[in-house]
């Protein structure tokens, strides 16, 4: 049986067939494709924190990206660029949670690694441009960004990434303190691009989007974590 990889959602208007601006349950197929070519079985999760035993019958936990974290997740208020879903930020917390106290391997991309920084004590800048002084991290609406990483040696992601140092993004916010976590991955300005916590048996955060190369190496790692389970 191929291991069971969750990935949570967000609710979204869509338009698709006849219908026209519907509240929509969704996630880019990126991700379920990428899960699928690595091994795995994608199983979507909708926002819902009322209890997280879904956990139960999953393998391992894909922390999708999408919209800002509530900057009240890591002490702070909104910033005037800040834009947030509250019953996604309530629900991919409970799970994580859970995931955590389970030792479950997580994988998290751009948001889903900005949310395990939150989990551990860390902190978000909530707006880049203000603090870097420029938008090579999204560059425009919908067009990831090629940066060259720099990966610390000896760890998860260097060991996965190998010689191929070349990564795509599109955010606007990025990690200020890791917290707990351990920054092993940055771009050449400096900003963490990957977190990981090597106490645990997979727990790794990347700021890019590997999903849309449909990148092996990193769900190849979770799916091969996750079928040690």
């Amino acid at each position: 049986m191929r291991p069971i990889i969750g990935i949570t959602t967000y609710v979204s208007t869509a338009s698709w067939g006849v219908w026209r601006d519907l509240p929509t349950t969704l996630v880019p197929h990126d991700y379920t494709a990428a899960v699928t070519l690595a091994g795995g079985r994608a199983v979507l999760l909708p926002p819902d924190d009322l209890d997280a035993d879904v956990l139960r019958v999953l393998d391992g936990l894909l922390l999708a990206g999408g919209p800002d974290l509530a900057p009240e997740l890591y002490g702070e208020r909104p910033g005037p660029h800040t834009v947030t879903h509250p019953e996604r930020d309530a629900g991919e917390r409970a799970l994580l949670d859970a995931a955590l106290e389970r030792d479950l391997p997580i994988l998290g991309v751009c948001r889903g690694m900005q949310l395990l920084v939150a989990a551990h004590g860390g902190t978000l800048h909530q707006h880049l441009p203000d603090v870097l002084g420029h938008e090579r991290h999204r560059v425009a609406p919908g067009v990831y960004h090629e940066h060259e990483a720099v990966f610390t040696p000896g760890s998860r992601i260097a060991g996965l990434m190998g010689d191929d140092l070349t990564i795509n993004c599109f955010h606007h916010q990025g990690v200020a303190d890791p917290g707990k976590l351990t920054v092993t991955g940055r771009a050449e300005d400096g900003l963490p691009e990957a977190v990981e916590d090597p106490a645990r048996r997979f727990l790794l955060g990347v700021q890019w989007h590997p999903e849309v190369s449909r990148d092996r190496r990193l769900f190849g790692a979770l799916v091969a974590a996750a079928a040690r389970s």
